[in-house]
């Protein structure tokens, strides 16, 4: 293995603050370790130049400005004009720990794998909202969470927002594809299928803001639904029932409803056990009652957007036989050269 020359490829869209808060905590990392950071602002009518310039004397910083193609896009253009050997993907609604870089560097010189991925986490100064939203998406008891939870989870799916790839892999993968969301998981697989590992760093979190409104968060979720049938359909291997689950659990809390009125209760008392356990640890993870109501909502936001997302793609693409790139066309970006 050559030495570990980082990296660090942020794309961004329209978000200076979001750029300014991500670059002081870059400022603030306990590390001598070396790194690079590359910013490509993919079409932004509102862009973060005047931000960056502020901290070009502190940071080694590259920014380019290009037309808007998407983010799986813009992070190949990053790689492309990045100078490292493993590259760091972040989204710029980021904040890192001071000792993120050290673990990162720490894992890969002792088990170096060509692509990885870190889960997230909800940062003291995020509001109720994002605290809420964060819980939805990463307690084990919904579809969120890091699946396995080892230190060491082999064809892990990492996620754009917390990646790490080898240039190598880069080269030989070719990158993101024009899909999004879906862009990640996608190039997960088809590292698998060349051959590469891809691995969870358990350790290596990030502090991500998410959505900060009830309706991004919907559309978010939606499509994260629309997107994976598009994702089985491309890689068959990789279809679960699983993926089914939000789904049916909608389908099922109707019909529970409908049971309750006709006399049979035990379905929607079990929804309600459930619903408990998940208030009762929103509660002992964020210490606040209403954020833990706030929780709740934000399951069933997760759960109905990504089912009805999921079974609507499912009838259009399998039953239907719809091309996704017709019927979903706002999932895929056109790549401007």
């Amino acid at each position: 293995m050559n030495a570990l020359e980082f990296s660090f490829i942020i794309p961004v869209y329209n978000r200076p603050d979001e750029i300014e808060e991500l670059l002081l905590s870059f400022n603030a990392l306990c590390s001598n370790i070396p790194f690079e950071i590359v910013i490509i602002e993919d079409g932004s009518t509102n862009d973060c130049k005047s931000i960056i310039d502020q901290f070009t004397n502190d940071l080694n910083i590259s920014y380019y400005y290009k037309k808007n193609s998407g983010p799986g896009d813009s992070r190949n253009f990053g790689m492309t004009k990045a100078n490292g050997n493993y590259y760091i993907i972040l989204d710029s609604d980021c904040l890192l720990p001071p000792n993120y870089l050290t673990i990162v560097h720490s894992f890969l010189s002792y088990n170096f794998v060509d692509c990885y991925g870190g889960p997230d986490a909800a940062h003291s100064s995020f509001n109720n909202l994002q605290k809420a939203i964060n819980f939805a998406m990463t307690s084990f008891l919904t579809t969120g969470g890091i699946r396995g939870g080892k230190q060491v989870n082999e064809n892990f799916q990492p996620r754009s927002f917390n990646m790490g790839l080898s240039k190598k892999a880069f080269i030989d993968s070719g990158g993101f594809g024009s899909i999004h969301p879906g862009e990640d998981p996608d190039l997960s697989i088809r590292l698998n299928d060349l051959g590469y590992k891809t691995v969870l760093i358990k350790d290596a979190l990030v502090y991500h803001k998410r959505r900060i409104s009830w309706k991004k968060f919907y559309e978010q979720v939606n499509k994260f639904g629309m997107v994976r049938p598009i994702l089985n359909q491309w890689h068959p291997n990789t279809n679960k029932l699983t993926y089914w689950f939000p789904t049916l659990f909608i389908m099922g809390l109707l019909v529970s409803f409908i049971m309750f009125f006709l006399g049979i209760k035990l379905p929607l008392f079990a929804y309600a056990f459930y619903f408990t356990l998940a208030f009762i640890m929103a509660l002992t993870s964020t210490k606040n009652v209403w954020i833990a109501a706030q929780s709740i909502f934000a399951i069933l936001i997760q759960f109905f957007g990504y089912g009805y997302g999921f079974i609507k793609s499912t009838i259009a693409i399998r039953l239907l036989k719809q091309k996704p790139e017709e019927v979903f066309p706002k999932l895929f970006f056109k790549n401007v050269k």
